[in-house]
Parts: structure tokens; C-alpha cells; sequence
């Protein structure tokens, strides 16, 4: 049941498995499947479809196997499954099931011959295949049935229990092991020349004539010496008949090492043939060879009998003195120079007439064996060596450097070392030895004296026991420090010298000599102060009279060499001198040679920032003054030298001062010095960020951002970047600000309004430490031109009218013109009236008066 129990293999029609397995070959009956149908009245079941009358269906719905059904590639059967009544009709269905073929491991695999055979020549390396068997399996290949897998059961003969064969379990290429390779061997056969064919009679009656001595009367083909070489040639040709080795070959489905895997085997039948294309190399050549050029030195074989022989350099040199052949013969055209090339590569190629190569191309190393032909070079023509005066028998002065040229490590470059002469032969003839084998040299006596004999010459003679050269050498005597610096007097008495006399003022010069040889570290004299002078004045500081008047110096002279064992320095060696320190007044002094401060720009008016110590050596009163204030900050206390501040700093307008603060004595010469102060205020967060603009517009039709920028006057870490917001507890309806770099951010409008309108918007612009103010701008927002000004449209004016308001305001102005006309002309009469009033009343007092004549 192909792994699947009675109760696995039922179910409802229509809901049962569209696709059913079977195997192939399966024993019949072979129950497949039973359907059941939920349709009341059904009494029996029909199959219909590919059944190829395999396949049916009994009464209760099994749907079973009549006859074995066989597995193929894609193969399936599409079957129609129906549920029926008593009379036949149709109650369920028709419900289509497909029925897969499975296949089983039935089939061993096969190979493609029965046997194979192939030729291997001798000394191929290993690895490399040179036949190969094939098999098939008729089974699924998409299975592990028909996965195959190659493997060699034996090898016949295996005298040494050993494969000289392996196997590629995946492909079925055969070459052979490292055993293989090392141990196969092929029958000794005959050697046939170009144009010869292989296994011919008369090719081997031929040879046999040739090589076989003494001839005899015996006809060829009745002597069984040519009929025995005859027949083993014919045997070569012929693997399957007379092989030299026979391989059982296995090959197994799935996947090899099953225990129910199917196996095949076939033979493979293996001839080992001679290979001739075998390197003769290395050829060792002497060099400078006295005989008859060109002379054969070699002779190279192909595997193909036709072949031509030609031979390449490996290595660019010129000349290249080497010629091959046709027949393989190589030759060396002239004599060789070990010391010109010691060894040459020689390519040699085989190939037929349209140069293709026949054989993988052949190195042949040949190597130039060394003559004594060279003798013995002296690497310089005089070699300069040093010895000490004091030097002991025994000890090395030095190496004899010579060169031969000849192969090294070899006879030919083995050297002798002979003293042949000592010049002068003073104190004694024998002052030095050569080592005979090394060449180095060594003191063979004492006392040498460089006053006596500076250096000695030697004469060495060098031989390689055919060739003799001779080799100067100079041996300088270098002399000890055997003698003490000795001053000229030893008391040099008093001198006088003003204590301000300036750093490097000559007081006295002493002088000592030294008898060793001049020119040397023994006689070189150095002088040391090594009393009197506790405080290095003499060397490092000024004079002092107010700290020490009198020196009492001692002064030694000594060499830069040791002096030699058993030679002490003494009283010679030293002098004394007397230095007198002439006072006078000197000028003020500071305590300290720099004054660098730093001090906050906020600092409190009054303050003080530092106190300026300063004395007189002759203890005078000092006082202070300051120089060199150009913003007037500062101010110093004349008696203390204390410097504090009396105006505000501020660093935006200086961020250094440079002040000179001067000392200087009230009595005496009224000496003075200066010193200046370098001060650096620091910056504190005194300052906001402040917008560089207050007004600005936006264009309705294109609104493009308001960029804003601000400025702040500290520097870091109160500056730069600024923050920019709008202060309001929630997002703007209408604008908004985005940041654009650490000094600017970009106002936008967000819609567009009704009408032209100016807005006042404030914005929040803080540093970088936090400190900043709201800050507000003005912003017009209207109509452009195409410049990108802002225009008013007449009608939309605040300031102009429109005709009836005109109109009214031109009624009202003319009616006041009237009432104040009106106002006028009454005022007038009024004043008339009166008039006539008054002049009438003067007209009657006129005639009520006496009339005097």
C-alpha cells in the first residue's frame, strides 16, 4: 500500500485527494483508493478515463489495479470517478482523479560496453584521467534509483597490494594514484625513428638485422628471436587481448553504499606504453671543455615517431649556445663560462609539420661545472687596519677581504693566507700573524710605541693552489692616553670685572698641553670649573655682587679619552683663579619673566587682576606706573604694583591688551624697567542675537520666504547657532520659520490672505547658550509688479476718496464759505450803523453850539 494502512486510503467522493500514488509494478490486486458518496441511493461506482483496462472500480467505491502498471517519464492516468444507482444513473460525480506512476529502484544500471580499454604512458603524472567507463539507469533520474556512483573492485595484478588506479566515483574518469605514477613501468619494446610504422615487418627485419650480432644463416621467420620480438610488438597494439593491468569496475544506484543498492561491473583492460619523452636532464658541462664543437651532449625522443624537434630559451640570454636537431639530438655549440652563466633552461618542443606540439614541452637544465680559473682578487689595493698601543698578543686587528671567482664552497675557491713581509721589522720582525685558512689578522707581540713607528705595512700573499695574487695591508698604531694635560702655571691670580658685565665677557684665558699624538681624543684638552663656583654663574648667569663678590675658582683640565691603566691626573692638571665682583647700581628687577593673564570681560570695576612683584638689588625704594592703556580700563598702585580694573571691560571692542608696567627707583640713578602684561578677557554672554532687518514684504502671486539673519557679538560658546521661533503657545495659523543655516532661518507664509495687509510678527532669536529677546518685523504682504515692489490699485487706496465723498466733502467746504461771508457782511453793517450813529449825533452838539464870529 505504498506505506499507507486500509484506513488511510478511504474517503468522501469530492473531497478525497485530486492525486493518488501508485508504484509500479505493484503485486495485483492492488487496492488503490475507496470513495464513499454522501448521495443517498447509490448502489455501485464507475471508473472511466485512462485505464487502459488496468484500472477499475469495484461495487463499494475500491478503486484497484488489474494489472501492474509501469513507470515512464510524466507518465499519469486521468481517471473519471462516478457514483450510480440501482439503474445506472448518475448520483454523484463525475470527479476527476489523476493517478502518478511512482517509481521503484527495478532497474540496475548498465554500462555503455561491456569492456574498454586504454593506454597509459609511463611517467604520466598522477590525476590525470586517460579513459573513461559511462552507465545509465532506466529508473527515475530525478531520483536516488537512478543517482550512480563508480568505484574499482579490484585491479589484476596487484602484487604489491597496493592501487596504482583511482577511480572519479561522479564522472567515471580513471587515472592513476601517486603509486601509479611512481611504479608503472611499460614493456621494454622497439624504438622506431620518423616515418616508421609501428609493428611493421619490415620495419623489424630491419632493426633486427641492424642490432642482433653475429649474424647467422637462419631465416627471419624461422627464428624464434624476430618471431618472439615480432609478436610482443603486435601486442602492444592490442589492450583487450594482452593488457598489463585489468580493472573490475562497479557502478551502483542510489548513490553507492546502500544496502539494497543495484550494481553493475565491466572490465577495463589498460596497456602501459613505453614513454620516450623523457628529459635526460641535468647534463653537467664543464666549463672551458677543450673538444670539437658542436659537440652532442643529449638526445631527446618523442612519443610520435614523426616529430621535429626545436629548442626555446626559458631565460632571454645571449648568446644561447645550444642547437637540436630533427632527430632530437642536442649539441652544445662552444665552450662555457661558469662565471659568465652557471646554469641554462633549455625548452625543447616537439611537433609536427604544421607546428602543432606532440608532447607537453620538455626542461632540460644544464649545468656549468666550475674550473679553477680564476684567481684570487684583493678587494682593495691597500687595507687600512688599526691597533692600540697597549693592545695583547692574540687579539684580531682585522680581515684580509678577498674574492674568488670561482664556484664557492668548492676546492676551486679554497684559499691559503701566507705572511710574506712585515715593514719595519721593529721592535721585533714577528709583530702580527696571518691565519692561514681565514685570512684574519691578530698581534703576535707587545709594545707597540706610535711615537717609534706610526704604522707598519704588510705583504700577504693569497693562493688557491694553482693561482697566487699578494695583498698590501697597513696597520696604523693608535696612541693611548698615556699622558696628563699639564697648565701652563697653576695660578693665574686675581681679576677684577663689573658684576652687570654682559653673558659671554672674556675674563682670562688658561691654557694646558697634552704630550699625546696630536690630532687625537688622548691629547685634545677640555677645562672644567670644578670649584669656587657653586652656582654655575660663570656658565649660566649673570653676575651677582649682592649674592656672592669673591670666586676662588678651580679649574681642571682634562682629555675626552681614558687615560690608561696605572696613569692618574695630578696637581699639573690644575689652576686656580680669583674673580673680584665690582658693584654697582643696578636697576630694579621683576620676580617673573612673563606675565600672560586671562580675565572675564564682566570682571567688577576695581578689581584687582594682578599684583606686580618687583625689587631693587641695592634695596632702594621702587615704585610703579603703567604705560599703554588706549581704552583706559586699567590702573596700577604705585607703592604695591597691584593692577586692577577701573572702567568696564568689553571684549567685542578688545579681546587683548598689551600694557607696559614700569618699576623704577625713587633714589640713587633712578634706574627704571619695564615689563609688559598681555591680558586676554574672556567672553561672557552679554549680548542677544539681533535681527539685521525690521521690515520686509512677500508677494502674493509668487510668495516666496522672508530670509532672516541675526548678528551676535559674542563668540563661542555664546554666539552662533542661533535658534529662531515664533513665540506663540501653539502653531501659527499663518506663518511659519524654519531654520537655514546657524545665523539665518526662513519666515513663510502659510496662506494667502484676503487683502493687503502689514503684520507685525514677533520672533524669538536665541544664542547658542539660550540668551536671546522677542524681536518683532514688519511685514508687508501685497501685490507685486514685475520688479517686485509693492503696488496699491487706486480704488484700494485708504487715503483717496471715492466722487461722492469728494462730492460731500466739496458741499460742506463751500457751504462754510458762505456762512463765514454771511457772518462777514453782518459784522460789517453793524459796525457801519454805529458809525452813522455817532457822526450824527457830533452833527447835532455841532449846531446846538454858540456861533463866535
Amino acid at each position: 500500500a505504498y506505506g499507507a494502512g486500509l484506513e488511510d486510503k478511504k474517503g468522501v467522493l469530492g473531497k478525497s485527494p485530486g492525486v493518488l500514488l501508485v508504484p509500479e509494478a505493484s503485486p495485483v490486486p492492488f487496492a488503490i483508493y475507496q470513495f464513499t458518496s454522501m448521495v443517498e441511493g447509490v448502489s455501485s461506482y464507475r471508473v472511466s478515463g485512462e485505464t487502459h483496462g488496468r484500472i477499475s472500480m469495484s461495487k463499494d467505491g475500491w478503486l484497484y489495479l488489474e494489472e501492474p502498471l509501469e513507470w515512464s517519464p510524466g507518465k499519469t492516468h486521468e481517471l473519471t470517478i462516478e457514483a450510480l444507482s440501482d439503474d445506472d444513473d448518475v448520483l454523484d460525480g463525475p470527479y476527476t482523479v489523476v493517478l502518478h506512476v511512482v517509481d521503484i529502484n527495478n532497474n540496475p544500471p548498465v554500462f555503455d560496453q561491456s569492456q574498454y580499454s586504454g593506454s597509459l604512458r609511463e611517467h604520466t603524472p598522477a590525476g590525470i584521467p586517460f579513459v573513461r567507463v559511462f552507465a545509465t539507469d532506466s529508473d527515475d533520474a530525478d531520483t536516488p534509483n537512478a543517482q550512480l556512483r563508480y568505484s574499482i573492485d579490484s585491479q589484476i595484478p596487484n602484487p604489491a597490494e597496493s592501487l596504482y588506479f583511482t577511480i572519479n566515483s561522479e564522472t567515471g574518469d580513471i587515472s592513476t594514484t601517486e603509486e601509479g605514477a611512481a611504479f608503472l613501468k611499460a614493456r621494454t619494446g622497439v624504438v622506431y625513428s620518423r616515418g616508421e610504422i609501428r609493428g611493421s615487418t619490415e620495419v623489424l627485419k630491419r632493426k633486427f638485422d641492424e642490432f642482433c650480432f653475429p649474424r647467422n644463416n637462419v631465416s627471419l621467420e624461422e627464428n624464434p628471436f624476430f618471431t618472439c620480438v615480432q609478436h610482443a610488438e603486435s601486442r602492444q597494439l592490442n589492450a583487450i587481448q594482452d593488457p598489463d593491468y585489468t580493472l573490475i569496475v562497479r557502478v551502483e544506484d542510489l548513490g553507492g553504499g546502500a544496502p539494497n543498492a543495484l550494481s553493475s561491473t565491466t572490465r577495463v583492460n589498460i596497456v602501459i606504453t613505453q614513454n620516450f619523452w623523457v628529459s635526460p636532464g641535468p647534463i653537467s658541462i664543464k666549463e672551458n671543455l677543450k673538444a670539437e664543437y658542436p659537440m652532442l651532449i643529449a638526445t631527446v625522443r618523442s612519443n610520435d615517431p614523426s616529430a621535429l624537434y626545436r629548442l626555446v630559451q626559458k631565460e632571454k640570454v645571449i648568446p644561447f649556445p645550444f642547437t637540436i636537431s630533427d632527430h632530437g639530438e642536442i649539441h652544445v655549440t662552444g665552450p662555457l663560462d661558469r662565471e659568465q652563466k652557471d646554469m641554462y633552461i633549455l625548452v625543447v618542443i616537439a611537433e609536427n609539420e604544421e607546428q602543432v606540439e606532440l608532447d607537453v614541452p620538455m626542461e632540460i637544465p644544464i649545468l656549468v661545472e666550475d674550473e679553477n680559473d680564476n684567481m684570487p682578487q684583493c678587494l682593495e689595493a691597500e687595507s687600512v687596519l688599526e691597533v692600540q698601543e697597549n693592545e695583547v698578543v692574540g687579539s684580531l686587528v682585522g680581515e684580509l677581504q678577498v674574492h674568488d671567482a670561482d664556484q664557492e664552497n668548492t676546492l676551486n675557491s679554497l684559499l691559503d693566507f701566507t705572511l710574506l713581509s712585515q715593514s719595519p721589522a721593529v721592535p721585533s720582525a714577528a709583530m702580527f700573524s696571518v691565519d692561514q685558512a681565514r685570512g684574519t689578522i691578530q698581534v703576535a707581540n707587545h709594545n707597540f710605541r706610535r711615537s717609534e713607528v706610526p704604522e707598519y705595512r704588510l705583504r700577504i700573499a693569497v693562493s688557491d693552489r694553482v693561482h697566487r695574487t699578494e695583498c698590501d695591508v697597513i696597520i696604523k698604531i693608535i696612541d693611548l692616553n698615556n699622558e696628563v694635560p699639564i697648565f701652563e702655571r697653576n695660578d693665574y691670580g686675581r681679576y677684577s670685572v663689573p658684576e652687570l658685565a654682559e653673558l659671554g665677557t672674556t675674563l682670562l684665558r688658561v691654557n694646558a698641553t697634552d704630550a699625546d699624538d696630536p690630532g687625537t681624543g688622548s691629547s685634545r684638552v677640555e677645562y672644567h670649573i670644578t670649584a669656587g663656583d657653586p652656582n654655575g654663574v660663570f656658565a649660566i648667569e649673570p653676575l651677582d655682587y649682592e649674592v656672592q663678590s669673591i670666586y676662588e675658582l678651580q679649574i681642571d683640565a682634562r682629555n675626552p679619552e681614558p687615560l690608561i691603566q696605572g696613569v692618574e691626573y695630578d696637581a699639573r692638571s690644575t689652576a686656580v683663579a680669583v674673580i673680584e665682583l665690582v658693584d654697582v647700581d643696578e636697576p630694579p628687577v621683576f620676580n617673573v619673566d612673563i606675565l600672560n593673564i586671562n580675565v572675564p570681560e564682566n570682571l567688577t570695576v576695581g578689581t584687582a587682576i594682578l599684583t606686580v612683584d618687583a625689587k631693587d638689588p641695592e634695596g632702594q625704594k621702587i615704585m610703579f606706573k603703567l604705560e599703554g592703556d588706549d581704552h583706559g580700563w586699567l590702573e596700577v598702585d604705585a607703592d604695591s604694583g597691584e593692577l586692577r580694573t577701573k572702567a568696564a571691560l568689553d571684549r567685542e571692542l578688545a579681546e587683548h591688551l598689551t600694557v607696559r608696567v614700569i618699576v623704577y627707583e625713587t633714589e640713587g640713578q633712578n634706574q627704571a624697567m619695564e615689563k609688559e602684561v598681555s591680558i586676554h578677557l574672556t567672553d561672557v554672554n552679554d549680548n542677544f542675537p539681533k535681527l539685521q532687518q525690521s521690515k520686509g514684504f512677500i508677494c502674493v502671486k509668487k510668495p516666496e520666504p522672508l530670509l532672516l539673519t541675526a548678528e551676535d557679538a559674542d563668540g563661542p560658546p555664546f554666539g552662533e547657532p542661533f535658534t529662531f521661533t515664533l513665540p506663540t503657545a501653539h502653531k501659527s495659523p499663518n506663518w511659519e520659520i524654519a531654520p537655514v543655516d546657524g545665523t539665518s532661518a526662513k519666515l513663510s507664509l502659510k496662506k494667502k490672505p484676503s487683502r493687503d495687509h502689514t503684520y507685525m510678527i514677533p520672533i524669538n532669536v536665541k544664542d547658542s547658550a539660550g540668551m536671546g529677546v522677542t524681536q518683532k518685523i514688519e511685514v508687508r504682504v501685497c501685490n507685486c509688479t514685475e520688479l517686485g515692489y509693492c503696488y496699491v490699485e487706486p480704488q484700494s487706496h485708504a487715503w483717496k476718496y471715492g466722487t461722492s465723498t469728494t462730492i460731500g466733502i466739496l458741499g460742506g467746504v463751500v457751504g462754510f464759505i458762505i456762512l463765514f461771508l454771511i457772518f462777514v457782511i453782518y459784522r460789517t453793517k453793524k459796525k457801519d450803523k454805529k458809525r452813522k450813529q455817532t457822526s450824527l449825533a457830533d452833527g447835532e452838539a455841532s449846531v446846538m453850539l454858540p456861533h463866535h464870529t
